[in-house]
């Protein structure tokens, strides 16, 4: 393929996603899914924290064994390891996990130790976005999590929009679903959750930048609390 070639297929992906957004923007969750599904086939690819397994579980039902991709920062809570395995296990899924170039004890080696709390936006994109670009070459859609009413950046996710960084399809086939939706869709279908969400915790990352939340905060107050800091540049 020339460049003149991947060029012109960029566009037309992202017109694609623009067209798909406008016109799935009402549809249900597995019909968005069916639609990436039929669209994207093995170049398709669900994105998960694990902090639930609603999308990878949903994706299932119409993409059978389809990718789930996984962040391995090296800083997950046991809860979360503990879920990854747990949905490669039981569920209709091909779970691929992706880790850092350079391990926790690398990486303190040569930025010292405790990044997180002096630069976490540089420890995120090492430990998060850098793997994760890497980790979807071989995909020209993905699909995650994120909702409109987690938080006020969050307010505006199209159900089916452009990754202009990634130059990928990004599906969020739950973006207008509340929390109210997605406890039903667990409780229905018995899907695996994090057991942290049972411990007060409303969004879940590494450990030491995400806190329980309380009572009246929105679902990602908790994540590096104080730090004026509210996405990890994963959804940027």
């Amino acid at each position: 393929m020339t460049h003149h070639d991947l060029t012109d297929r960029h566009v037309s992906l992202e017109a694609l996603a623009e067209r798909a957004g406008r016109e799935l923007e009402d549809a249900p969750a597995l019909d968005i899914l069916r639609w990436a599904a039929e669209t994207f086939g093995p170049r398709f690819c669900v994105t998960s924290s694990m902090e639930d397994a609603v999308v990878a579980h949903l994706a299932s039902r119409v993409l059978p064994g389809v990718d789930v991709v996984f962040l391995d920062t090296g800083y997950h809570f046991p809860e979360t390891i503990g879920t990854r395995d747990a949905v490669a296990a039981v569920m209709d899924v091909n779970v691929i996990t992706l880790t850092p170039r350079r391990s926790v004890a690398e990486q303190d080696a040569e930025h010292g130790p405790r990044l997180h709390d002096r630069d976490p936006d540089l420890c995120c994109a090492l430990r998060k976005v850098q793997p994760l670009e890497e980790g979807l070459g071989a995909y020209d859609a993905w699909a995650t999590g994120l909702r409109r009413d987690e938080s006020p950046t969050r307010a505006h996710t199209p159900v089916v929009g452009w990754d202009g960084r990634r130059r990928k399809v990004k599906v969020s086939p739950i973006a207008r679903w509340t929390q109210a939706d997605v406890d039903a869709y667990v409780e229905e279908h018995g899907v695996l959750t994090n057991p942290l969400l049972t411990e007060g915790y409303a969004s879940i990352g590494c450990a030491p930048c995400t806190r329980a939340t309380d009572v009246g905060e929105d679902a990602r107050a908790g994540r590096w609390s104080g730090r004026g800091k509210t996405e990890c540049g994963l959804h940027e």
